[in-house]
């Protein structure tokens, strides 16, 4: 045997088991760099679905609440007449249209009648405008009749009908004139649809507003007088609804639970294949009194224009980088020297490599953050258009007011007190949405300097006495604290009846574990026990607070903006008449963050 063969075989067994050690070493690598980019690009999929979830349900939320704030507008308006007739319905709904209304079918006013006035109730109504209108009972009474309608679409008018039929629309006046407020159908097929061709037939709600006598002329002035209802097609409103926030990127279905198993109201389809890999994504969105599921999943271009497919990218370069490894300890065998600088170069390579995704992970939390502040630029880009109606209305008001009869004026009057109220819910949406994430400051505040200049800057709204105690100077961030106390005056004005004299008083005192509460006590509406547990929530009206306006969101931006300064919030009766709302603050900045 020659001497050097026995060495030469071992030197090639020691290559192979190299060259193995390198293949396994990069394979192994390869993998796992190409599961931890996967596992990345499936997390930004599922946050990316997460947050369009809540833009779609936000937006849904809001729309809601602008039907039925609009509905219980037109309730107090048709109430507000002592004898409604035929043509002051029509001027009353004048502003109503599928373009304010997306999806609506028609608005009508339902009276009940028991059969032996169903003749005396039509005849009522054809003198008071209504000269065509012929009522159609179905069974037997009491009848719930649409003696006055405005038809919204091509389907006609539903006057006449007895709505009685529909156990779905029933029990939503019920819930309705039980709960003097906004209600909410159970999903059906609405009774004007009945006669449409199968494709154009849709699930469809409707939205109840009890109405009420409230004219101080009228002989039945606080008597309930009947129902205005909103008939609203599930698929047309979906589809206006998250057209924009929706797009192409995901596919939504709106579900009604109410009935049992989730019925699938309406989908909004894009022709784009959906992605499983995101999975499906549902939230619960309240309207009135009773909730729906929202169903939202991801389709292929829900990150269209982002670095995708990496972990493919990175099996490739993987075994490219396994490639020139093998081809490295292969020529060890022949030249040390060349290993080593090849080794140095597939060094440089791999840290070339990590450069790239670490500035691949950099844009990622770029995206990220730009997402976050998604939604407040949605509501921020609202104010312009209304920046337009507000400017054209006061552009009316100051031009052409001379020449306009008074319906005319009326009509710019609600078109101006429409927009004001628009601007406050931009205004109040855009402070909720960024309440908690605004940054915050902590430094002195002199609380009663504060409390003395929203006093000052309070007593133009109406006559009131607001007293401003002894205020502390304490710790937190000044923007933020003014807009507490100037919610918390604003609501003990506002919700004063008009035949008393808001009485406001701000007092401190304090309290435990170096803090200090501070109480805003009026004569109000106050709050019921049961209601006091809510009044926090974004979009509640509670019991009492209808005939005000409001948007429901300011008690909600008090709450987010007191649990920033580590605080806590709450109401109590006042023992005087009315309510006491309470926050408390920290003494100093070195206060622990505990409540």
């Amino acid at each position: 045997m020659t001497p050097g063969k026995p060495a030469r075989a071992a030197g090639v067994r020691r290559s192979a088991v190299a060259l193995v050690l390198v293949a396994l070493v990069g394979l192994a690598g390869t993998a796992m760099a190409a599961i931890a980019l996967h596992n990345a690009e499936r997390d930004r999929l599922t946050r990316a679905l997460g947050q369009r979830t809540t833009i779609i349900s936000q937006a849904i939320s809001a729309e809601v609440s602008r039907y039925a704030n609009s509905l219980t507008d037109l309730a107090a308006a048709v109430g507000a007449q002592a004898e409604l007739e035929s043509a002051e319905f029509t001027a009353i709904t004048a502003g109503v249209d599928r373009r304010r209304l997306p999806g609506a079918t028609g608005l009508s006013l339902v009276i009940q009648a028991p059969d032996a006035q169903v003749a005396a109730l039509q005849q009522r109504w054809r003198q008071r405008g209504a000269t065509e209108l012929t009522l159609r009972p179905t069974g037997s009474g009491p009848h719930r009749f649409a003696v006055l309608d405005k038809s919204l679409d091509d389907t006609g008018s539903s006057a006449g009908l007895d709505l009685s039929r529909s156990t779905q629309a029933v029990e939503a006046m019920n819930a309705a004139e039980a709960g003097h407020r906004v209600t909410v159908s159970r999903t059906y097929r609405l009774l004007k649809d009945s006669d449409l061709a199968p494709e154009r037939r849709q699930l469809s709600f409707v939205f109840v507003a009890p109405v009420y006598a409230t004219s101080p002329g009228a002989p039945d002035s606080g008597r309930f007088r009947g129902w205005l209802v909103l008939g609203v097609r599930g698929g047309d409103f979906l589809s206006e609804v998250v057209a924009d926030s929706a797009g192409d990127r995901v596919a939504v279905t709106l579900l009604d639970g109410s009935t049992g198993d989730p019925l699938p109201m309406a989908d909004w389809r894009p022709e784009v294949a959906l992605d499983p890999s995101a999975g499906v994504r549902e939230t619960e969105v309240t309207v009135a009194q009773r909730a729906w599921t929202l169903r939202v999943e991801a389709t292929q271009r829900l990150l269209a224009g982002t670095d995708q497919g990496l972990d493919k990218v990175a099996w490739l370069v993987g075994a490219v980088l396994t490639a020139l490894l093998l081809a490295l300890t292969a020529t060890v065998v022949t030249s040390r020297n060349r290993a080593l600088r090849r080794v140095d170069e597939a060094t440089a390579a791999l840290r070339d490599d990590i450069e790239r995704r670490e500035e691949v992970e950099r844009r990622l939390r770029q995206r990220e953050t730009e997402l976050v502040g998604f939604a407040g630029v949605v509501a921020h880009d609202l104010r312009s258009p209304l920046a337009r109606i507000m400017g054209y209305a006061d552009f009316l008001q100051e031009e052409a007011y001379e020449r306009l009869d008074d319906m005319q004026r009326d009509f710019l009057a609600r078109l101006r007190t429409g927009a004001d109220h628009m601007r406050v819910l931009i205004d109040d949406l855009l402070d909720y949405a960024t309440a908690e994430n605004r940054a915050m400051s902590t430094v002195p505040v002199d609380l009663h300097r504060l409390a003395s200049e929203i006093a000052r800057e309070r007593s133009g709204d109406r006559p009131a006495e607001v007293t401003v105690g002894e205020l502390p100077t304490v710790y937190g961030d000044p923007t933020l604290l003014r807009q507490v106390l100037d919610n918390l005056i604003g609501n003990a004005i506002k919700y004063t009846p008009a035949d008393r004299e808001p009485c406001v008083r701000v007092d401190c005192y304090p309290v435990a574990a170096g803090r200090w509460r501070c109480e805003v006590s009026d004569n109000g509406i106050g709050i019921s026990e049961k209601d006091r547990a809510a009044v926090f929530d974004a979009f509640t009206r509670v019991g009492g607070s209808e005939n005000f306006p409001g948007t429901g969101l300011g008690l909600a931006i008090v709450h987010r903006i007191i649990e920033r300064h580590h605080g806590r919030v709450g109401v109590d009766p006042n023992p005087s008449g009315g309510s006491t709302f309470w926050f408390t603050v920290p003494e100093d900045a070195r206060v622990p963050a505990s409540h």
